[in-house]
């Protein structure tokens, strides 16, 4: 696990000038790699790459980078891990290897197979960029579902990349433009989307993509992977439940017995849910002897899962570690978010993401997660309720429009009045959830039922100064797909958009800001491809989501200590902005610091603040979508 960071030229540029410009980049990124340094750069050839090492395999000089193919052809830096690395150098002809590290096997294979074939063999997460020296081009690799980022600038005379966007800002030629259509998405779902930035002109990498460029020409983007493939190909899982639970089983196992191969200790993190006990589960079944374990736990009952976790780990019997943190703990990691994630990211559960990762880091350098079992096999509680309210579009539009109209009457005033008459009204309305119908009811889709789901703020635009959403490209394209059944399709759109731009963006930056590499077997490619051939009663059986998952971990641990509501990784965000953060807030919302960043309409912010504040509806994810925002603009560089 490493960091990454480059440009390419077609300007006259010295060496100086290159060392000192890639450097700058590699040193913004240094906590991704503090077990060492390289750069390799040539004047005549316009080209300066640099690599931020986290040692995991291989940790002697060996399996440093920038690393030069044996031929002298291609130059590579990467980050990340490929688990078939062996398997590969078996089919590799002419082979002399000087090390033992997964980077000079893979890119021996990009010299001998070529870019595009050698990516789909990777079974791995990686974020790579080789310098063709000959053809004078530069590649970008991204990893089939996104786990390890990259973002891109290509200005018309330099191409700027690195693993975080905070490599690319340290070089003159990177856009600051702020880009408004990029907020408005990103204050409906609290992160901006690739392949977008905060930045016009600063692109991600979407995953599963090939993105070759020579210096002065636009880039070529190919994809060696898509869902949308996996989904058209895909041949129907027709096996009964037994054989299904058991090629589960054999395929989670060998993905979960790769990613524990380190020379450096590793462990994982256990909330005790569904697919975090199910991967700490697989990995003590082939392990010698006790693995680490690790888990947070908070002082407020319906936030904590410490105890839960604590169970699972006593009978798998690992070597559990477990912290509780207060109220103070989480409050002191927020001024350093804005920093940690380059760009505006509000998913509130960054915070226990962090802390759990710091905490990991002191034991650790390797730990395994859970993250990806929800999309792939039915687990997020929204999916049951949109499913549940599908029948309201099945009405007629002209009723849907009327009830439309009706519900965005409800204004907090209304609501006060008719709580005085109808007892429990108030907190039917609290959260603003009757009117989040409205839209929902126009549009008459389930597409648009779900986006409203998900929402935080139903009509972005209305804050903004100016900006107008655009919807993902997943949302688009989940239009133009025959989908089995309604869950696979807000599978999809999560898949291609939540999974990578929240879950982990999350997961990379929080670990990666400990030098903790964090490795995620249930999203290895083949468990995604043989949870897209499943039927839908093998995901969702009974009213409940992950069936197959879940009779798996039942061979493991006892159903008592894992059947229990879903509760997430979240944070009493409404609680904290009335009391502890009131006053940062206050500031950050206040007129003056709104007109001071020119991104809000102050007047619509100040009436949801007012809200909040009055217990009329709960804004919480709305409001921290917007201090984040605030945050990084008071904190950043930018031109409006």
């Amino acid at each position: 696990m490493c960091g990454i960071s480059g440009f390419i030229t077609n300007t006259s540029i010295s060496e100086t000038q290159l060392h000192s410009l890639v450097t700058a980049m590699s040193d913004a990124i240094a906590h991704r790699g503090p077990d060492g340094d390289g750069i390799w750069l040539n004047a005549n050839e316009g080209v300066a790459i640099a690599h931020r090492r986290l040692a995991i395999i291989d940790l002697t000089t060996t399996g440093e980078q920038p690393m030069t193919s044996s031929c002298g052809n291609l130059v590579m830096v990467y980050n990340g891990e490929v688990y078939n690395a062996r398997e590969l150098s078996q089919e590799l002809t002419n082979l002399n290897l000087r090390g033992t590290s997964d980077s000079e096997i893979i890119l021996e294979a990009f010299s001998q197979w070529g870019i595009t074939k050698t990516a789909k063999k990777l079974i791995g997460m990686f974020a790579i960029s080789i310098w063709n020296r000959s053809e004078r081009t530069l590649t970008l690799v991204r990893d089939r579902l996104g786990i390890k980022p990259i973002y891109w600038s290509n200005t018309g005379h330099t191409f700027l990349f690195g693993s975080e966007l905070k490599a690319l800002t340290q070089h003159p030629d990177c856009p600051k433009k702020i880009n408004h259509n990029a907020i408005a998405g990103y204050l409906r779902k609290c992160y901006i989307n690739a392949p977008h930035s905060i930045f016009e002109g600063v692109h991600k990498l979407l995953p599963g993509s090939i993105l070759t460029v020579t210096a002065g020409s636009e880039p070529k983007i190919e994809q060696f992977w898509s869902l949308d493939n996996v989904i058209s190909n895909s041949t129907p899982y027709v096996g009964s439940d037994h054989q299904a639970l058991t090629d589960l089983e054999v395929l989670l196992q060998d993905a979960v017995s790769r990613r524990m191969i380190s020379d450096v200790p590793l462990g994982a993190f256990l909330s005790g849910g569904i697919d975090s006990s199910l991967v700490a589960s697989l990995m003590q079944n082939v392990s010698k002897s006790k693995i680490k374990t690790f888990s947070i736990g908070f002082d407020i009952e319906e936030y904590n899962e410490a105890q839960h976790a604590a169970k699972v780990a006593q009978h798998l019997g690992t070597e559990h570690t477990e912290l509780y943190v207060t109220a103070s703990d989480a409050l002191n990691i927020i001024p350093s978010l804005t920093s940690m994630y380059d760009e505006p990211f509000a998913d509130a559960s960054q915070i226990p993401t962090f802390l759990v990762s710091k905490l990991t880091r002191k034991h650790v350098t390797v730990a395994l997660s859970g993250d990806g079992g929800d999309e792939l096999f039915t687990g997020y509680e929204r999916y049951f309720t949109s499913y549940k309210y599908r029948n309201i579009l099945k009405q007629p539009q002209a009723l849907m429009n009327a009830e439309a109209i009706a519900l965005e009457a409800l204004t907090p005033e209304l609501v006060r009045k008719l709580n005085n008459f109808i007892p429990g009204f108030k907190n039917l309305s609290k959260g603003n959830r009757l009117s989040r119908l409205a839209p929902i009811l126009r549009e008459g889709d389930l597409i648009a039922l779900y986006r409203k789901t998900l929402s935080h703020n139903e009509n972005p635009n209305n804050l903004l100064l100016r900006g107008t959403e655009e919807h993902g490209i997943p949302w688009q394209r989940a239009k133009n797909i025959a989908f089995n059944d309604e869950y696979a399709m807000m599978q999809y759109i999560d898949t291609l958009d939540y999974l990578p731009d929240d879950i982990l963006t999350k997961l990379d930056r929080a670990s990666m800001a400990v030098s903790l590499e964090a490795r995620v077997p249930l999203i290895d490619h083949r468990v995604v491809e043989f949870a897209w051939s499943l039927p839908k009663n093998m995901r969702v059986r009974d009213g409940q989501g992950k069936w197959l998952l879940r009779q798996l971990l039942y061979k493991y641990v006892p159903r008592e200590l894992v059947d229990r509501p879903k509760m997430g990784f979240g944070v009493p965000i409404d609680h904290w902005l009335r009391k502890p953060l009131r006053d940062w807030a206050e500031d950050l919302l206040s007129t003056e610091s709104l007109r001071d960043t020119g991104i809000f309409n102050p007047v619509p912010v100040k009436k949801m603040w007012q809200e909040h504040l009055n217990n009329d509806y709960n804004w919480q994810y709305g409001l921290w979508d917007i201090l984040c925002m605030q945050d990084w603009a008071r904190k950043n560089t930018y031109e409006n």
